[in-house]
């Protein structure tokens, strides 16, 4: 009678197991399956680049079954497009937050500039995936990644008039398209350590980011005579 007590606990505490597994799956079933997959894959994408998101072994880490996360993206470009568009609505906010900022049009677009070489710096993956995946050249680019890809543009745009007042419309262009050239070019280099220290000393780092940061916004990198 004992022993039957004992395997009768055993199967009802193993009963309880798979209802919490099950609710934890019905949690994903009911709707934010989308915004767990996109979020697991943000991290990933950090420690791995994009060829470490694998839609299988998202769908195995959530707990959900393998055909799950086609529900809600097509395949796993659709995936990785999701993520470049998150990106680039985080680059609008922080260019928004620039615009919205203290200071006069220099200023504001010294501080966008030094908030895209942080965002690039913090979340390399990410801005890997951004700027240097195809979805945009594709004869029909993502949609989802369209709208925010086009407006952190625009806004980096305004942000280069409102620094270059007297500037017109093909100088602002050139201007923009100069400074975007400079920093990725930059970016790229400093990330995989190209930049030794005997190439910038007596500077610091700090003080060469800066310097060329500034120097793609065309903007002087000259203190002046008093901080000499």
């Amino acid at each position: 009678m004992a022993g039957s007590n004992v395997v009768a606990a055993y199967i009802a505490s193993k009963c309880e197991l798979c209802q919490h597994q099950n609710m934890i799956k019905s949690t994903y079933h009911h709707g934010n399956l989308a915004p767990a997959l996109v979020d697991a894959a943000l991290k990933l994408v950090e420690q791995g680049g994009a060829q470490a998101i694998s839609l299988r072994d998202l769908a195995q880490s959530l707990g959900v079954s393998r055909a799950a996360p086609y529900r809600h993206f097509a395949d796993r470009d659709a995936l990785l497009a999701t993520l470049a568009a998150r990106g680039f609505e985080d680059l609008v906010a922080l260019y928004e937050a620039a615009l919205a900022g203290p200071g006069d049009g220099p200023a504001r677009l010294r501080a966008a500039g030094r908030a895209f070489y942080d965002f690039a710096t913090r979340r390399p993956g990410l801005y890997r995936l951004m700027f240097e995946s195809d979805f945009l050249n594709r004869t029909a680019p993502p949609a989802v990644l369209l709208g925010p890809a086009e407006k952190s543009y625009r806004l980096l745009w305004e942000l280069v008039a409102g620094a270059y007042p007297d500037a017109d419309a093909t100088e602002v262009k050139v201007r923009t398209i100069i400074m975007i050239s400079t920093a990725h070019g930059f970016l790229t280099l400093d990330q995989v350590g190209r930049f030794r220290p005997f190439m910038y000393e007596p500077l610091t780092h700090e003080e060469m980011v800066q310097a060329v940061m500034q120097a793609a916004m065309g903007i002087s990198t000259k203190r002046p005579r008093a901080e000499q």
